[in-house]
């Protein structure tokens, strides 16, 4: 038993139902009414019911039919309430389980009654409480711990093996989502019972259901059981154990050792042998664990379901998955494989199936292709029948409806033959394309009537409808048009609703959604139109944009990815809303480029809801920048982006920020700062409209953002899209009594043009109603509900998405009659086809087979663009003939029968002898190769070349002879088609299987038919079962040039069992052997033409083509050639050329051509002649196509092909780089402009004018400018002046003075001749405001010189004695002018006079210090006036100067010095002064020197020294002084090592022991006077202190002569420090000079005193003499 996919992972199957992201999902759904939650689907059935109201509900079951019984015993019952345990709700699991094994036992197997086999189970029981995940009442309403299975349509597409947690998550989201709706909305009852006893019963339950539990009780004693009770408890009874059993076994194989295994077939599928046309089914069950994904093929290629819809059809029900074919033909002859795969291995399982044919019928499908059958014969799936008449009676006509109102269209299909059985195909359409059936539109078939009914009537289902009813191989159609006009306005005055509402692109974050607008506006001009959304599931709409928008296409944005939603658009205009358009059809917000990144399947297709699970990420890759960045779509209100993910990328999704640029500008701003964009296109909005914008995009994931991408060209913000011109030459014709034909000229150059609108008015009237509200195609109309006999005048109008062009010029008159004959004339009714656009009037014609569906098809279709008439064969040995009915046969021009042939009567009265010409022609030459394209089982397709000569005339077709070949000998010839074949191949039915044939193929023209070719080789008639496709054919060489040739080819008529993918093309030298063909291209190619390139001149070649498909390479086609590469004289290229109207064209001539040669034109080597981008025109031997609006859809190669010559041609490449080339030229030629050297600029003149100016590169005497401002032209006059140099070509615009109301955009425009330009300078906010400063600065100036001013403002400079000089510079000075000095507002005091010869004026400050910090000031005024000017030498100022100032002193200091003192060794310089601000740094060897009390720093005056004493030899070595300004140090170094030191040692010692015999020598500290002067008798003493160590000797001088001590003088010393100089009474005999003499081994020193000793009577004469001084001497 394999377990429910959301069982797989049963250990954690819990935690799905307990997601954070599940509730979110499902909040959504749970929005609803009170009811019970009953879901039922398939064989179970939960309630809230109590078992009393279950059996209550149960007896009234009891009464029904047996039948009934047998279908109520298949539900399931609740068996406990609300409020019930767990272990209560794990019973009524196992019991539902059981009733469903029940019902499918009993053979229950209606798809609305059972579930699959993966979502019928109730999950086990959890292993802890979960919290509920539906609403309250949702929650009452289940049995306890109940888990919701989860629900999956029948038909299971998965993209892979779904194991991870998030899948189940958001599968048990889907699940209950449906569940919800279906419970809420449809009401699924628990039976598929409708009777009135089940609805009285169900509320029954809703009303008494507080009476349940008593009831139960009483039931339970008192109840008397029934039989058919009893019996149904004891069904109950044995389901019970059986579920029991089951679930014990089934959780045994829950072990984990035996949980996973490989896929096993239980039933494999069968072969089988079929009839066509019956329907085959191939059955077959598989096991294993996980579940086996299961997938059918067809010979070894994947059966897509999708691709032939209605063909196959693969259900999965029960663990039995079938595989069925319908409507079985011939080429479902194959072997099929059903492969069953899980994690665990694969398995495959084969069948075969062979698809018989009825005896002698033939292949339709070959039959369409254009072979045709006699008219008196048809083919039936029950043999051969005659010609079968099909006509219409009692047909619908020209119809009239309204929207929202019923119509049906309906004919009664007599056919005759009848055949019993034998259905007819009824095809219905609608402007040539197939009816989409759809809730609104039905069709219907009752046997002998065809209708076609409208529930619904919009604008979309106005058109031209055609019913065409096939039998056999024969169809008769019969087409009329069906008017809607527009429902009544709910507003008077509003627009009518718009139309066609679709989805042009859908991505993850935005859908562009188009419409066409209405025909009817009214009565004023539509406005806009508004953009309602609606998510599928719901009924709410809502508004896109707030504001209308006039452009019929509009990016909605806001929506939720993976959601479908819906879309309708509303006119509006001055009067008010119109009604809403039919709603389009729902749309997916998904990018579908990441499809294949991308796992997603609709597990809920009612809600809209797409899950979607992102591949496991793999971290840390940065994206890369995207690449092939584009504006897709450019409008006034949005821009669309386009671009590629990038390579690097890793496996994690990425996502992606837009950015946006002014052009002009590098300043990037990121678009959508909030959100990142998901997909790769983006829509843009809030641009301002005419501005010129870039974008680029950047790649971002969780690792980082990457580098952006190349930015786009520049994108000017406005509607590309032009509205279309008015159409021209309104020509109305008679058609019936009641419709007139309106034919009219195309719009010129319209783009993406969407039809036209035609309306009328009663001449006379004034009133105009509309003809038609669906827009048109084509130029012509009939217009239909005229009335008969007045008088009409029509008008027309184009459309396109950007709006509504003008109204044409209204036509003339006409009075509505029919015309001569009636109906309309041939050259007006157009061609009667399978795609009858255009067309307005019923008509009927018999027609053969449908048109070729194939490129095979087409091939073998004479004519490819009309049906083929109807065909069978006529008898055995007899080849299919095409006839058409009369109608058609006077249309297609008839062939006359060659007159070498004997032709029916019929056939002769038929035809029409050709037409005589001027020239003379000859027949063509007998074509030749004839090969077997394909071979069938009675029937076999043959390929030819064309004759080499056409006789100077078209060929008009071939005729196929064909015989047997029997043992070698050739039977008589036989006609194979009387009806000559337009095409070079043909297919010959009737055949004999097995038999050999041989053939003759004859070319015809006008002048007859030429001679049958060569026979045939022998080829037999048998089926061809080969896999791989039969050989190319058809190959033509053109363009043979010296290394060059074109080779083209025509695919294969046997593609083999798959389509041909590719080609392979060989050549080989004309005279190489057959081993020596070599390929051209390794790799195939899709295209049917190749280019050969790098041939040898000279040389003949020939070449072959081979195709490829799945199952190999084909043989190879009949050889091409063989042909010398060489370029023939005279041959030409075609030549591109762009005129002076900008017009691109391409233009080829041919010198060789003959009268009868024609230019053939080719894109990619397909003719062009249907071609709307290019038009030819050929005159004479010339010939040019010229492009439309060359645009991308234009890209590729160009050829020329001139016929009836010996393969004269040319080519052309138009690549992207070749196409901007070409564009650029083209808007040069087309709007010439004037070159420039220089673009407009503005500047300042001296006295504060403004002065426009730009240069052109050259300007005629003609040439004139306009000058704008602010889009206004200004002229001439007080406020402008203007001037024109037009030899130099410059322009010039003068302005006294900018004012405010100047601010804006000034603009030149030049025209000179056709050529025009223009230039423009935008002078806004801050820029403009900075030029009017300017300008005002400059006009002030010019004022200030007007008077004494500075030429230069005061300015500071340090001279080299480091003084700061101030300085300025002064103009237009006098004798008079004074100039003033300030300093703080302080006039300082100047002691030299100023000198006015140089203009220079200064201030010197000398040792400029801190204190010299200030504002200084300088005024120069005389009677003119006066200026002033100003220098802040404070903060920052203040601090440059100081730095410039110590950068000066610290350059003038000298070079270290060395000096030796008494204390140790001195390194100095010198400055021209010190300032605190220049700081020192003194270095040794490299490092700081740490200063301590033997090395000091230190300024002494101008001197900067460093101290070093007592030196050591560690003192040695270099030192540095640095000084530093605030910004730069300056070093001064020296060496003090070597002799330096040695030397500077020595002083050092010397100084040292100096200093110490200074210190210690013997001296005389005080003590004596200079002169004594006492009175005789008188004593003396004196005291005097000496100083020596060791301690002097004292001795005493008198008159230089020694003295001694005596009575009279003593002389004492003492203590070593003090000496006594004593006389006890002086005497004139003491007078004299003494002296002190000290002495010791340092030295010695002399202190000399005088004694004048005076007798009192002769004081006063000696008062005039001077007392002698005494000395001291040193010795």
């Amino acid at each position: 038993m394999s377990l429910p996919f959301y069982q797989r992972s049963h250990q954690h199957y819990d935690l799905s139902y307990r997601n954070k992201d599940l509730r979110t999902t499902m909040s959504h759904y749970q929005q609803e009414k009170k009811r019970s939650a009953v879901y039922t689907h398939g064989s179970t059935a939960y309630s809230s019911r109590s078992l009393a109201a279950h059996r209550q509900e149960s007896e009234a079951f009891s009464q029904q039919s047996a039948a009934s019984y047998q279908q109520q015993t298949s539900q399931a019952y609740s068996l406990g309430t609300s409020s019930s345990q767990h272990s209560q709700g794990s019973e009524v699991s196992r019991k539902t389980a059981s009733a469903y094994d029940y019902g499918y036992s009993h053979g229950l197997t209606d798809s609305s009654l059972l579930l699959e086999d993966y979502s019928s189970k109730l999950s086990p029981q959890t292993k802890r409480a979960k919290r509920s995940l539906l609403s309250g009442e949702e929650t009452g309403n289940l049995p306890g711990n109940y888990m919701v299975p989860i629900y999956s349509g029948r038909q299971v597409h998965i993209g892979g093996i779904r194991d991870s947690e998030e899948e189940r998550i958001k599968e048990a989201a889907a699940y209950i989502a449906q569940r919800t709706l279906l419970a809420s909305e449809e009401a699924i009852a628990a039976s598929k019972q409708t009777t009135a006893s089940k609805h009285s019963t169900v509320s029954k339950q809703s009303t008494t259901s507080k009476q349940a539990t008593s009831t139960l009780q009483r039931e339970e004693m008192f109840e008397k059981k029934s039989r058919n009770t009893s019996i149904r408890e004891k069904a109950e009874e044995l389901s019970l154990r059986k579920t029991l059993e089951e679930t014990q076994a089934y959780h045994g194989k829950l072990n984990e050792d035996h949980l996973l295994h490989a896929p096993e077939f239980i039933i494999k599928p069968r072969s089988h042998t079929v009839w066509e046309k019956e329907n085959v089914k191939l059955h077959c069950s598989v096991a294993g664990w996980p579940e086996p994904r299961l997938t059918w093929y067809k010979n070894q290629v994947p059966i897509n379901v999708h691709a032939n819809p209605g063909k196959y059809i693969i259900e999965s029900r029960y663990g039995m998955h079938t595989l069925e074919i319908t409507k079985c033909d011939f080429e479902d002859t194959a072997q099929y494989r059903a492969s069953a795969m899980n994690v665990q291995g694969e398995l495959s399982a084969y069948a075969s199936v062979v698809v018989k044919r009825y005896k002698g019928e033939l292949d339709e499908s070959l039959l369409r292709g254009g072979v045709s059958t006699p008219l008196s014969f048809a083919v039936t799936p029950y043999g051969y029948a005659s010609k079968f008449e099909i006509h219409f009676d009692d047909k619908f006509d020209v119809s009239f409806g309204r929207e929202g109102e019923t119509m049906s269209l309906g004919c009664r299909v007599v056919i005759t033959p009848e055949i019993k059985h034998f259905q007819p195909e009824v095809q219905w359409y609608r402007n040539g394309a197939p009816v989409s059936l759809s809730k609104w539109v039905q069709p219907h078939w009752s046997g002998d009537r065809a209708t076609l009914t409208f529930s619904h009537l919009n604008k979309e289902d106005e058109g031209l409808y055609t019913i065409r009813v096939r039998m056999g191989e024969y169809y008769e159609q019969y087409s009329a048009y069906v008017f809607v006009r527009d429902a009544d306005a709910e507003i008077e005055g509003a627009p009518a609703a718009p139309l066609d509402v679709v989805s042009l692109d859908a991505n993850k974050d935005y859908i562009i959604i188009s419409w066409k607008q209405p025909a009817v506006d009214g009565g004023s001009p539509i406005l806009g139109y508004f953009i309602d959304k609606c998510e599928v599931g719901t009924d709410t709409w809502s508004q896109c944009n707030d504001t209308p928008v006039k452009f019929a296409r509009f990016p909605v944005t806001g929506l939720i990815e993976g959601r479908s939603y819906i879309f309708r658009v509303r006119a509006v205009n001055n009067t008010g809303i119109g009604l809403p358009s039919r709603v389009s059809e729902p749309v997916a917000a998904l990018d579908p480029a990441e499809k294949a990144r991308l796992k997603s399947r609709p597990s809920a297709p009612w809600t809209g809801q797409i899950i979607v699970t992102e591949e496991e990420p793999t971290e840390g890759v940065i994206p890369g920048p995207p690449t092939d960045l584009s504006v897709t779509e450019a409008t006034r209100s949005y821009v669309v982006l386009s671009w590629k993910p990038p390579g690097q990328r890793g496996h994690e999704g990425i996502m992606y920020f837009v950015e946006k640029c002014d052009v002009g500008a590098e300043n990037w701003q990121r678009v959508n700062t909030e959100l990142p964009v998901k997909s790769p296109r983006f829509a843009l909005f809030d641009l301002v409209e005419g501005k010129s914008y870039r974008f680029r995009v950047r790649c971002s994931n969780s690792a980082g953002v990457g580098e952006p991408s190349e930015a786009t060209e520049v994108t000017i913000v406005g509607d590309k899209l032009d509205i279309p011109k008015a159409p021209g030459k309104i020509i109305p014709s008679r058609n019936t009594d009641t419709s007139v034909v309106v034919s009219w000229e195309e719009s010129k150059d319209a783009k993406e043009l969407v039809g036209y609108y035609i309306e009328s008015s009663v001449v006379g009237s004034g009133k105009w109603e509309p003809c038609n509200n669906n827009p048109v195609k084509g130029s012509r109309f009939t217009c239909h509900g005229l009335t008969t006999g007045q008088s009409y005048i029509f008008r027309v109008r184009a459309v396109n998405a950007a709006g509504l062009s003008e109204y044409s010029q209204d036509s003339e008159a006409i009075e509505v009659k029919a015309a001569i004959g009636g109906g309309v004339s041939p050259d007006v009714w157009p061609q009667l086809s399978d795609t009858p656009g255009g067309l307005t009037d019923s008509r009927g014609a018999m027609n053969g087979a449908s048109p070729p569906t194939s490129q095979k098809d087409a091939m073998l279709s004479s004519k490819p663009n009309k049906p083929p008439p109807p065909s069978s064969p006529s008898s055995r040995g007899q080849k299919e003939v095409s006839k058409v009915s009369e109608s058609v046969q006077e249309e297609l021009s008839p062939t006359p029968r060659p007159p070498q042939e004997a032709a029916p009567e019929e056939e002769q009265g038929k035809s029409e002898p050709p037409k005589k010409k001027k020239d003379p022609v000859a027949v063509p030459s007998p074509p030749y190769d004839i090969t077997c394209l394909e071979s069938f089982r009675d029937s076999m397709v043959l390929g030819w070349k064309q004759p080499d000569t056409t006789g100077g005339a078209e060929i008009t077709g071939y005729y196929v002879n064909y015989r047997e070949v029997v043992g070698g000998v050739p039977g008589k010839w036989r006609e194979a088609n009387i009806k000559a074949v337009s095409d070079a191949a043909y297919k010959i039915s009737n055949l004999k299987e097995n038999t050999v044939y041989q053939f003759q193929v004859s070319a015809m023209n006008i002048a007859g038919l030429g001679a049958p070719s060569a026979v045939s080789e022998c080829f037999k008639c048998e089926e061809w079962t080969i896999a791989v496709p039969g050989p190319p054919h058809s190959l033509k060489l053109s363009e043979v040039r010296k290394n060059s040739l074109v080779l083209q080819w025509k695919p294969p008529v046997y593609s083999g069992r798959t389509p041909v993918t590719g080609y392979f093309v060989d050549l080989k030298e004309a005279s190489a052997k057959d081993d020596q063909w070599r390929g051209l291209n390794e790799a195939a190619i899709a295209n049917k033409y190749l280019r050969v390139q790098g041939l040898k001149e000279g040389v003949s070649y020939v070449f072959r083509v081979r195709a490829i498909n799945q199952a190999g390479v084909g043989k190879p086609s009949d050889l091409a050639g063989p042909v010398v590469a060489e370029t023939r004289p005279g041959t030409k290229e075609i030549v591109v050329n762009v005129d002076d109207d900008g017009v691109i064209s391409l233009n080829f001539e041919c010198d060789q051509m003959t009268p009868k040669s024609e230019f053939v034109w080719s894109k990619d080597y397909v003719p062009t002649e249907d071609s709307t981008r290019s038009e030819v025109e050929s005159k004479g031997n010339k010939t040019k196509m010229t492009f439309k609006d060359l645009g991308t859809d234009d890209l590729g190669t160009y050829s020329c092909d001139v016929t009836e010559t010996d393969g004269i041609a040319s080519s052309y490449l138009i690549d992207e780089e070749e196409m901007k080339r070409l564009l650029a030229l083209s808007q040069e030629h087309k709007f010439p402009t004037v070159p420039t050297k220089s673009e407009l600029a503005v500047e300042i003149l001296e006295k504060g004018q403004v002065r426009f100016w730009m240069q052109a590169e050259k300007l005629s005497g003609n040439a004139k400018v306009n000058y704008i401002f602010n889009e206004k032209e200004i002229f001439e006059g007080p406020k402008y002046k203007m001037h024109i140099d037009r030899n130099t070509g410059i322009i010039e615009m003068f302005m006294e003075k900018l004012q405010d109301e100047d601010e804006g955009t000034y603009t030149f425009q030049i025209q000179d001749g056709k050529a025009t330009g223009h230039s423009t300078l935008v002078l806004i906010g801050d820029v403009y405001k900075k030029l009017q400063k300017e300008a005002e600065f400059q006009r002030q100036e010019w004022i200030r010189k007007q008077g004494p001013h500075f030429a230069e403002y005061l300015s500071w400079e340090v001279t080299g004695e480091c003084n700061v000089l101030l300085k300025c510079k002064v103009a237009n000075i006098k004798k008079e002018t004074h100039i003033v000095w300030y300093k703080d507002e302080r006039e300082i005091s100047v002691d030299e006079k100023h000198d006015f010869k140089d203009g220079i004026c200064t201030l010197l400050i000398t040792e400029f210090s801190k204190k010299d910090a200030g504002f200084y000031e300088v005024i120069l005024k005389d009677d003119r006036g006066k200026d002033k000017s100003r220098l802040k030498l404070v903060d920052e100022a203040f601090q440059d100067l100081m730095t410039e100032v110590c950068r000066k002193i610290a350059l003038s200091a000298t070079d270290l010095k060395i000096q030796s003192t008494a204390e140790g060794i001195r390194l100095y310089s010198f400055v021209c002064y010190y300032l605190d601000d220049l700081k020192v740094n003194w270095s040794h060897n490299g490092a700081g020197i740490k200063y301590t009390d033997r090395v000091k720093s230190g300024v002494t005056g101008e001197q900067i020294w460093l101290q070093i004493n007592e030196p050591t030899p560690n003192d040695k070595g270099k030192y540095v002084m640095e000084l530093f300004d605030g910004k730069t140090g300056h070093q001064k170094t020296v060496d003090l090592s070597g002799q330096a030191f040695d030397e500077a040692f020595a002083e050092f010692q010397r100084l040292k022991q100096a200093a110490i015999a200074e210190k210690n020598r013997a001296r005389v500290l005080g003590g004596l006077p200079d002169v004594v002067t006492i009175q005789e008798g008188k004593a003396l003493n004196l005291t005097c202190n000496v100083w020596g160590d060791p301690a002097p000797e004292v001795s005493w001088l008198k008159n230089e002569k020694p003295l001694t001590s005596d009575d009279h003088c003593s002389l004492r010393f003492e203590a070593g420090k003090t000496a006594f100089f004593t006389i006890s009474g002086v005497s004139t005999a003491d007078s004299g000079k003494y002296g002190l003499v000290v002495k010791n081994k340092y030295g010695s020193e002399t202190s000399d005193f005088t004694v004048s000793v005076f007798i009192p009577e002769e004081e006063a004469r000696k008062g005039a003499s001077e007392p002698a001084k005494g000395n001291q001497k040193s010795k």
